[in-house]
């Protein structure tokens, strides 16, 4: 009951400051915490080994946040790996160490989770056992390499390395989504200018057309009877591309479905090449990562297998652990699968035999990273000019054909 009231009392909302300071290395640090006091927010931060300079109270704001609503982004996650990095390496208790920073997280639902954490370390539980409890917000990878630090002793050094990962994995992350936004973005302004066109430009142009008296040409008559067809049943279309976009959703969601999907994905020709680069950059990355953490190679492959992101090149994991487990080298299996490029299970092979092969792998991951820039940067520019013919060629092609009629008209006139 007694624990139950302090956390009670850590949980209850405190005044936020917003505060600024130099490390020992002379870097400016700036951010919020909150604190009972100024005097506490210096207190924390001479524990955290940082020199403060300016320390005031923020200013109260409106918040339109509904209750219940948010999550923890990745960016508040490496925050908090570096700072529990550099406070471990300081030598500060790790409950002190949550306690600090879950007290200056801006971020509720983490402030939250993280004295769940701190609060389960302070029963006895080891740390990495705590975090198991929180996947959402600590994944498989994260508590694996957590437990190996602990083990080993070097938790400030695998923290230190998780950040950089997830760092490096965020980043290859929003390339390709950026990749994708520019043609979504044409796609549905193009869609939407057709759908307008259709519904409130051609019936007015369909009433004057009717006074002519005469036949109108073919690719006229094509877009006032698409439009009427479009006004008719429009309702009916709708539900049909709701019920397109829940019917692949539940295709996704079925096994078999998203690995034939997953496959499709990795044969298309321009997102194809982006996808399996992406696949090899993430799989190098974390297998690196763990490896060079201590991990043991068959639990850093069923994680990294997890993290793959792509069931075609789960499987192909997945089968190279089964492999090693019977005796055999790393390479030998991931060439069998043909989904990493011969140099990728070449080079790894240097490694595994020279003993390097986090290093190796590391290199790899590095190599792909810059890949996958130059890939969604050709990606880009080829669709680019696709999707301004495409909105072009709608919007030029409306226009010639309800133009047509009036030009024929003049030209019979004349």
């Amino acid at each position: 009951m007694a624990t139950q009231a302090v956390q009670a009392t850590q949980v209850k909302k405190l005044p936020t400051f917003v505060w600024e300071g130099k490390t020992r290395t002379g870097e400016v640090k700036k951010g919020e915490m909150e604190a009972s006091d100024a005097d506490q927010v210096h207190s924390r931060l001479r524990q955290m080994q940082i020199t403060p300079s300016k320390v005031k109270k923020k200013p109260a704001q409106l918040s339109f946040k509904l209750p219940g609503v948010g999550g923890v982004s990745k960016k508040d996650l490496v925050v908090f790996t570096r700072q529990f990095s550099t406070m471990i390496d300081a030598g500060l208790p790790l409950v002190q160490c949550m306690d600090i920073l879950a007290s200056q997280s801006a971020n509720p639902t983490f402030r939250d989770v993280l004295f769940k954490v701190k609060a389960k370390v302070e029963q006895g539980s080891t740390f990495a056992d705590a975090l198991k409890d929180h996947p959402k917000v600590f994944d498989e990878l994260y508590v694996q390499l957590v437990a190996a630090g602990e083990i080993g002793g070097i938790l400030d050094t695998i923290l230190n390395r998780l950040g950089q990962y997830i760092e490096k994995a965020q980043k290859l992350k929003s390339k390709v989504k950026g990749a994708m936004v520019y043609p979504i973005i044409v796609l549905t302004v193009a869609v939407g200018i057709t759908i307008v066109l259709l519904l409130f430009v051609t019936p007015v142009f369909a009433k004057m057309f009717k006074d002519f008296g005469s036949a109108l040409p073919a690719p006229t008559q094509f877009v006032v009877d698409l439009s009427a067809w479009l006004q008719h049943n429009g309702i009916y279309l709708l539900i049909s591309v709701i019920a397109a976009v829940f019917g692949f959703r539940a295709f996704h969601r079925n096994p078999k479905g998203r690995e034939m999907w997953d496959a499709f994905v990795l044969k298309t020709p321009l997102f194809g090449p982006v996808v399996r680069k992406t696949a090899v950059a993430r799989f190098c990355r974390t297998l690196g990562t763990m490896i060079s953490s201590g991990v043991p190679i068959l639990d850093a492959l069923e994680v990294t297998a997890k993290t793959a992101g792509n069931r075609t090149v789960e499987h192909a994991i997945r089968h190279a652990r089964t492999q090693i487990a019977e005796g055999k080298t790393i390479t030998q299996p991931l060439a069998e699968t043909q989904v990493f490029p011969s140099m990728v299970v070449q080079m790894i092979g240097v490694g595994e035999a020279t003993g390097a092969m986090d290093a190796m792998l590391s290199k790899i991951a590095d190599f792909y990273d810059e890949e996958v820039d130059a890939s969604v940067g050709a990606l880009t520019s080829a669709i680019e000019p696709i999707m301004l013919v495409f909105l072009g060629g709608v919007v030029g092609g409306f226009l010639i054909a309800m133009y047509l009629p009036i030009f024929m008209l003049a030209g019979a006139v004349h």
